[in-house]
């Protein structure tokens, strides 16, 4: 079975370096441009199923892939980003000394971190993986779409690497719609492709190293 886990595109609040966490920031104008460049990397592959987080960044950038497959999207609020308490549309500069003991253990132990007043990484990996669980239960040997966001992907792949958030740290963050292939058999989630985006040809957009 494989699994295909899409970051969404370029967000409002990535051109204005915030913490979205649950609020619904749009696509830019560059994000719905990614997106439809999706479609060109599974030309030729079949899709049986697309999920998305309930957030319109994330179900946006599944309509193009949706349209030109004719597989409909699912949505699902379990592949919804980290909760972000009181951090959600803050700017990360200012996170630095609006919550300095918070943002700096997020920034140097981010298997131990909690957005103040939101989600901890242990409770958000919790709930994705849990949520592709079943996903492999009800769907076996299909090939499933997941758009979703930056923090849900990084806590599945360490999970799936590593057996749990304590190494999260060593994965990286993935770009704006880029692609990540896992194959998933007898139990074992095995990471393939993390962050693919050359179907994005100069329209690759990162997060900053270090937020």
């Amino acid at each position: 079975m494989l699994l295909y886990l899409i970051r969404h595109g370029e967000s409002t609040s990535n051109v204005h370096k915030t913490f979205t966490g649950q609020q619904d920031a749009a696509l830019t104008e560059l994000g719905h441009k990614q997106a439809a460049c999706i479609s060109r990397y599974f030309l030729g592959i079949h899709i049986d199923r697309i999920y998305a987080s309930d957030l319109s960044r994330a179900y946006e950038t599944a309509l193009p892939l949706s349209k030109i497959s004719r597989v409909p999207i699912e949505k699902n609020p379990a592949f919804r980003e980290i909760n972000g308490g009181k951090w959600e549309y803050q700017k990360f500069t200012e996170l630095t000394y609006l919550y300095p003991h918070d943002y700096a253990l997020w920034r140097n132990d981010l298997g131990n971190a909690r957005p103040t007043g939101g989600e901890s990484i242990r409770e958000i990996c919790k709930r994705t993986t849990a949520a592709v669980d079943a996903i492999v239960h009800d769907h076996p040997g299909e090939t499933v779409v997941i758009a979703t966001h930056a923090v849900p992907i990084r806590v599945m792949l360490s999970s799936w690497l590593y057996g749990g958030v304590e190494r999260i740290m060593d994965t990286a963050w993935v770009p704006n719609a880029s692609i990540t292939k896992v194959e998933y058999k007898d139990g074992i989630y095995t990471p393939l492709d993390i962050g693919i985006t050359s179907h994005l040809d100069d329209m690759i957009t990162n997060l900053p190293d270090k937020i």
